[in-house]
């Protein structure tokens, strides 16, 4: 006779299922059978959350976060959870709460101020959420995302110098932080600091050597440094992986309309036309590549 299934026998094929199958409704299944055989197995119900969040099934969600803080009223961590499903729902109030929750539990939580500074920027209140990324950042200096968050601030507010210095603390903390490393590679770019800025995207690429905008990125670093021969295969491994970005279609179309201008005719000329139609195919009112075409016609007329 075979063995009947335990609750734990149930978790861990929900938990082996969702790893191959993320999200899956196989795997809820299992979670499920798990919880109707112990409705005390607080991981099934914490999966659950996220697989559901995860979904957007926000209303779900809830519902099995809010059975973890029934079951772990002294739980910060599901305090946490269940606010930033609030959040995701738009409840800034009752998300508030649940991170003032964890911090009566914890009130050196780093989590839990930068789930109320995440909070307090969405409402618009700046000084308010510089603030608590600060006292996360003084209760726990190792953390790397209050650094971040209030690196993002800054840029965001055209505070370039205190972005920077953030971003820098950031990847003391995690050198491989993929978003900070891109951000500060843009910072760099801004301030001229072309050399720093290489640096920055290619160990984005070392990292994701798929990423497109990197690839694009450091392209427009090469032209900057007057390296067009290097900045050209850099657009093109950049389209490799995304054809749809407007940007790198257009700085080729663009380098090759400048190395060609003396003698553009025929197959170039054609080529570089065929570039701008793509990029209006994409987007019709992008106005440097209308520009550009009209250049070209010009160049036609005797």
């Amino acid at each position: 006779m075979a063995t009947k299934k335990t609750a734990r026998d149930w978790f861990m094929e929900g938990y082996n299922t969702n790893l191959l199958e993320p999200l899956s409704d196989k795997a809820i299944a299992a979670y499920k059978k798990a919880i109707q055989l112990d409705d005390k197995l607080t991981d099934a119900y914490v999966n659950l959350g996220f697989i559901f969040l995860n979904r957007n099934e926000y209303e779900k969600a809830l519902k099995y976060f809010s059975k973890v803080v029934q079951l772990e009223p002294y739980s910060i961590e599901a305090y946490n959870n269940l606010g930033y499903v609030y959040e995701k729902m738009e409840r800034f109030g009752s998300a508030k709460q649940m991170f003032q929750k964890a911090l009566q539990l914890n009130p050196n939580d780093p989590e839990a101020f930068v789930n109320l500074a995440n909070i307090a920027d969405l409402q618009g209140d700046y000084n308010a959420a510089i603030a608590l990324w600060k006292k996360a950042i003084e209760v726990d200096p190792s953390t790397a995302s209050p650094h971040f968050c209030l690196a993002v601030m800054y840029d965001r507010h055209d505070m370039f110098d205190e972005a920077m210095e953030q971003y820098r603390e950031v990847l003391v903390i995690d050198p491989d932080h993929i978003k900070a490393l891109f951000n500060l590679g843009n910072l760099y770019i801004q301030h001229g600091e072309y050399n720093k800025s290489l640096e920055c995207f290619k160990r984005v690429l070392e990292l994701d050597e798929k990423n497109a905008d990197a690839w694009n990125n450091l392209g427009s670093i090469y032209e900057e440094m007057g390296k067009e021969d290097e900045a050209i295969p850099a657009y093109r491994r950049s389209l490799t992986l995304n054809n749809f970005q407007e940007e790198a279609h257009f700085n080729l179309a663009r380098l090759e309309y400048e190395k060609n201008q003396e003698n553009l005719a025929g197959e170039k000329a054609e080529e570089i036309k065929k570039r701008l139609y793509f990029i209006l195919s994409i987007n019709p009112k992008n106005s440097k590549a209308l520009q550009m075409l009209k250049s070209l016609e010009d160049d036609r007329q005797p």
